[in-house]
């Protein structure tokens, strides 16, 4: 294991920044910063906000086939959680409408960002002694964000499910370093309620700045009134937040606590009827697709074809293997490590039993919401990068790289079964 070095330049997390964007700019389908993405729920949002209305005045536009708005009160409405549509505000307004606003692009920005506030959180669990890593090794892990995960494929879509993402993976890499060592308690409650309106399964990462707390303040004596004031920076904005969130709903959808996917126009409208939004029911399923979607081989047009489904997360990051399989850990990296996988494990639960696979996709793209916190496990494990790591990293960025320049895209159809009904998950005989 390097050395600890606390000689990192300050240049690193911008240079991080720049590399991403360009890789995803390369990556993206043409013409993404010279028009709208098909489905800019979020821009038609914000377009809404700018008229003085929470409802989009009119039915969608026809370019996005009708996909995944709320129907109420003979209004529609997008139901998704609202803040990546903060972000495109001052865009659309600039632009002078929704369809006039590349949003895909807006969003490529904001995922190039995701790496670098990821490395920034994983410097600060080296400042607090959690992990041991160097910064070079930092910005080797943080890389991996956009190059061995499904976050890849993602960042290039700009559409309003997997611009979510996104903005999600930035906030929770945000949490991330405000919330090691609990040294910026306010700032975590805010980007934890930030996150939460972007991508609810989100909330579940609490544990880990409450786990922090207590374990800064709980050495030999717990001092309750440090533990307290901080708490109490924590959850100020979080209140605050929801708040807002509720009244924001109660004012579209009568009711504080439907954000509208209840609403939804949309085939499994009946099986969200009698199950819920999450039940069991899903659980079985969305395993499935999470650890055992592979790919389909008995269609003679294609070697292989991936279900719309998408593939298994050790078919596209092997490599986080490594991060459930840590070093012996001293206390203070055990503490940390014990608090991102409690995190991890209750977002992943929440995802897995959630009503959708995630159909349509590449790869399980739910993971994006726990993604940031596999890798600071795998900074935190202090496992060496030996030739077996660097042999799954390649096929990782091999198997993105594939995703990120084929899903959707024109001349790649014959190796995606799209065709697929919703609930045919596996090859049939």
């Amino acid at each position: 294991m390097a050395e600890v070095d606390h000689r990192a330049p300050r240049w690193v997390p911008l240079a991080i920044a720049a590399a991403t964007f360009l890789v995803l700019l390369v990556t993206a389908p043409k013409g993404i910063g010279r028009t709208h993405t098909p489905f800019n729920h979020y821009a038609l949002l914000a377009d809404g906000w700018l008229a003085g209305r929470l409802d989009l005045g009119g039915e969608p536009p026809a370019y996005t086939q009708l996909n995944d708005f709320a129907l109420y009160d003979e209004k529609f409405f997008v139901s998704f959680p609202p803040f990546p549509a903060l972000i495109l505000l001052p865009f659309v307004a600039i632009f002078g409408s929704a369809d006039k606003t590349p949003d895909g692009l807006v969003f490529l920005l904001v995922a190039a960002f995701a790496p670098a506030v990821l490395y920034r959180a994983l410097e600060a669990l080296r400042e607090v002694h959690a992990s041991r890593r160097s910064w070079r090794e930092n910005i080797v892990i943080a890389a991996l964000l956009p190059l061995g995960t499904v976050f890849w494929f993602t960042a290039v879509q700009g559409t309003v499910w997997f611009a979510a993402h996104v903005v999600g993976v930035v906030l929770a890499s945000a949490y991330l370093w405000a919330s090691a060592g609990a040294r910026r308690p306010a700032l975590a409650g805010l980007f934890l309620v930030l996150a939460f309106a972007t991508r609810p399964p989100l909330a579940l990462a609490a544990p880990f700045f409450l786990m922090e707390l207590v374990h800064r303040h709980g050495h030999v004596r717990f001092d309750r009134v440090a533990a307290a004031k901080k708490l109490g920076a924590f959850a100020a904005p979080i209140i605050v937040g929801l708040a807002i969130l509720c009244a924001f709903n109660e004012a579209r959808f009568d009711d504080p606590f439907e954000f509208g996917h209840r609403h939804l126009q949309v085939v499994w409208r009946a099986r969200m009827d009698k199950w819920g939004l999450f039940s069991l029911h899903y659980l079985g399923k969305n395993l499935g697709v999470m650890l055992a979607s592979t790919p389909f081989l008995g269609d003679k047009s294609a070697p292989f074809q991936i279900t719309a489904h998408g593939l298994a997360l050790w078919i596209t990051s092997p490599f986080l293997l490594f991060a459930l399989w840590p070093r012996p850990l001293t206390r203070r990296a055990r503490a940390a490590y014990v608090a991102l996988a409690i995190s991890a494990g209750c977002i992943a639960l929440v995802d897995l039993l959630y009503h959708n696979t995630g159909w349509v996709q590449f790869g399980y793209r739910f993971s994006n919401d726990f993604i940031v916190f596999l890798l600071a496990m795998l900074a935190i494990g202090r496992r060496r990068p030996g030739p077996a790591f660097g042999v799954l990293v390649a096929w990782s960025i091999a198997v993105n790289a594939f995703g990120a320049l084929s899903f959707q895209r024109p001349g790649w159809e014959k190796y995606y079964r799209y065709d697929v009904r919703p609930h045919i998950y596996f090859e049939p005989d």
